[in-house]
């Protein structure tokens, strides 16, 4: 079966930190790029990171400097470590499957292959 899992979300005190893991399984990340999103209540969906199969990474302006994206393709697995978290952060995060490359300017939710069903961050003051 063809799918993405998040895991790894929780509660934290803001200042804490989690560690988000999106697993592929009946599929190989290697050809894939993942972008994390994440949805508020209330809010749309809004980009996150990417990780592009060649190395690149792109990072919301929101996160800079406090979250970061890894690959370990043995694992079959994508992580974005959160760190710094805020109460703004609060929000269920998703990881989707597109090939190679990051998507462009806007982080676009079409075009995707694969969606994780989410896991849910809450950071509380």
């Amino acid at each position: 079966q063809v799918q993405l899992v998040e895991s790894g979300g929780g509660s934290v005190q803001a200042g804490g930190s989690l560690r988000l893991s999106c697993a592929a399984s009946g599929f190989t990340l290697d050809y894939y790029a993942i972008t994390w999103f994440r949805q508020a209540p209330g809010k749309e969906r809004e980009g996150v990171s990417c990780l592009s199969t060649d190395g690149g990474t792109v990072y919301a302006d929101s996160v800079k400097g406090r979250f970061t994206i890894s690959r370990d393709n043995t694992k079959n697995t994508v992580y974005l470590q959160m760190n710094s978290l805020k109460p703004e952060d609060t929000a269920v995060y998703y990881c989707a499957a597109e090939k190679y490359y990051c998507s462009g300017y806007g982080w676009p939710t079409s075009g995707k292959d694969y969606w994780g069903k989410g896991t849910l961050v809450t950071v509380y003051s």
